[in-house]
């Protein structure tokens, strides 16, 4: 009988078919890059804990490479690993791959979808309504629950006005054990030995790592923060960095968690009568929809679609904050606070990594396959096939339009609407010329003066283009963010 070599994504019940099992932990897979000390932390406290489940049924070895494991072995197979370079790795030794697993659709029903599009440019959204139509998830016969398949208006509230937390209870964490503490003598003794780069605070695991766990987590979102989730996915407050989201996004990744099951649970809660529509069609769009629609566009965009697209021809590099996550200098309260929760936490929702981090990185022209190595290494959900499109693609629109259909550029106006940043900011988001200029709303201007040439063909971008060319001070504002770039990374005051 065959071996099977499971990875680190792949840590659930779900890719355990009853057999022999060999699990690696690399050492050198957490050096090939800067990476999120809790990131770290989580995958090998993941695998270990797997391996202590499995007991006699596993071969657990830890190594300096996974070819010091598998290399010369005849006796292998694995389920398809989740990255371009793994499976090339299985293919180069031969070993046999089984179909992927751990999402609500295959790669095999992604061709079949595509091959219904008869050269219609693919849609999330209509993937997404497809999946819904093929899984029953809510759904009323051939009809969506409620009428309509997607309530995302309903779902776009900023915070309550004067709030500090949303008031929700502390989500349940997970209790760090013998395991945890063994992976946190082991990350400070690779530290000091320089054998790793690590960013970010150490703290207590937040994240589940066993199935055990995840149940909990599961219960726990569902009865404290579903009900909010919805309404307030987009929000958010400087003291409140959970919200109502559910982080399970690392235990997902981890392969602990099966997204259908998971779905269906979410929806049972709707039918129940204990959960509104909008926050159930919220959550399972985001598991069943989005998380899918990026999978199946790593695959078909390719293993070299991530340097392949610089179209707005972004060259910077990663700014210091970003990289070291040290804020320091950065007077931008809505930049200083997002990257403070990504050093304390490694983790920060959708609309702080796309509407503050991504956008100003969008607006300052930082290369887009450098962001999204940065992206992958501080977040502990980073994965090599999730960020591609949604930084290259979404986030930076890099490929010009393949993913998304306009870029994703903000002024401070929706910074302000959304989030409570601003009320404690030096800057005015009203503001974009002087000293009180905030940068992200100069920056919008000054970024599309710098895009235009590449826009101008974009219908989407029709009105803001025009307000541009409507701009009195335009020649000003675009002066004084070059100025400020130069002496602050853009992140301080206009220089004087």
């Amino acid at each position: 009988m065959p071996v099977r070599w499971i990875f680190a994504e792949q840590l659930g019940s779900q890719f355990d078919d009853g057999g022999r099992m060999l699990l690696v932990e690399a050492r050198a897979a957490f050096g090939r890059r800067p990476m999120h000390r809790q990131k770290a932390h989580l995958y090998l406290s993941a695998i270990r804990h797997r391996a202590a489940e499995l007991g006699d049924r596993v071969e657990f070895r830890q190594v300096e490479r996974f070819g010091d494991a598998v290399d010369g072995r005849d006796d292998l197979e694995a389920v398809a690993p989740v990255s371009w370079a793994a499976r090339a790795a299985l293919r180069r030794r031969g070993i046999r791959m089984l179909p992927s697993r751990g999402f609500v659709t295959s790669e095999a029903d992604f061709a079949e979808w595509m091959a219904g599009r008869e050269g219609r440019r693919p849609r999330m959204e209509d993937f997404y309504r497809w999946t819904r139509e093929r899984t029953g998830i809510l759904m009323r016969g051939p009809e969506p629950e409620g009428g309509r398949f997607n309530l995302d208006r309903e779902n776009r509230q900023p915070p309550p006005r004067g709030a500090v937390t949303l008031g929700l209870p502390e989500p349940w964490w997970p209790e760090e054990d013998e395991i945890d503490r063994e992976v946190r003598r082991d990350l400070d003794r690779w530290q000091a030995d320089g054998r790793v780069q690590l960013i970010g605070d150490d703290g207590p695991r937040r994240f589940a790592v066993t199935e055990e766990e995840v149940e909990h987590a599961i219960a726990d979102f569902i009865e404290t923060r579903l009900g909010d989730f919805g309404p307030y996915e987009d929000a958010v407050l400087t003291h409140d960095w959970v919200m109502a989201h559910s982080l399970l996004s690392v235990p997902l990744n981890l392969g602990l968690i099966d997204p259908l099951a998971l779905a269906e649970r979410v929806a049972a809660e709707h039918a129940a009568g204990r959960a509104p529509l909008q926050s159930v069609e919220g959550f399972v769009r985001q598991v069943i929809g989005w998380r899918d629609w990026m999978w199946h566009l790593y695959w078909h965009l390719g293993p070299g679609y991530r340097r392949a697209h610089n179209r707005l021809e972004a060259t910077r590099p990663v700014p210091r904050p970003f990289a070291t996550l040290d804020t320091a200098g950065v007077d931008a309260a809505c930049i200083r606070h997002t990257l403070d929760d990504v050093r304390a936490h490694g983790w920060a929702h959708h609309i702080q990594r796309l509407m503050v981090l991504g956008n100003w990185a969008l607006q300052r022209a930082v290369d887009p396959a450098e962001l999204t190595d940065w992206f992958a290494g501080a977040f502990v959900d980073g994965t090599p096939w999730v960020m591609p499109a949604n930084v290259v693609g979404m986030s930076q629109h890099a490929d010009g339009g393949l993913v998304a259909t306009k870029p994703y550029a903000a002024g401070g106006a929706y910074v302000s609407k959304m989030t409570d940043y601003c009320g404690g900011c030096r800057f005015d988001p009203k503001v974009r010329l002087g000293p009180d200029a905030c940068p992200v709303t100069a920056g919008y201007w000054a970024f599309l003066d710098r895009a235009e040439p590449h826009l101008r063909g974009n219908h989407r971008m029709a009105q803001p283009l025009a307000g541009l060319r409507r701009l009195s001070d335009r020649e000003a504002v675009v002066a004084q963010e070059r100025a400020r770039d130069l002496d602050s990374e853009g992140f301080g005051p206009v220089p004087g």
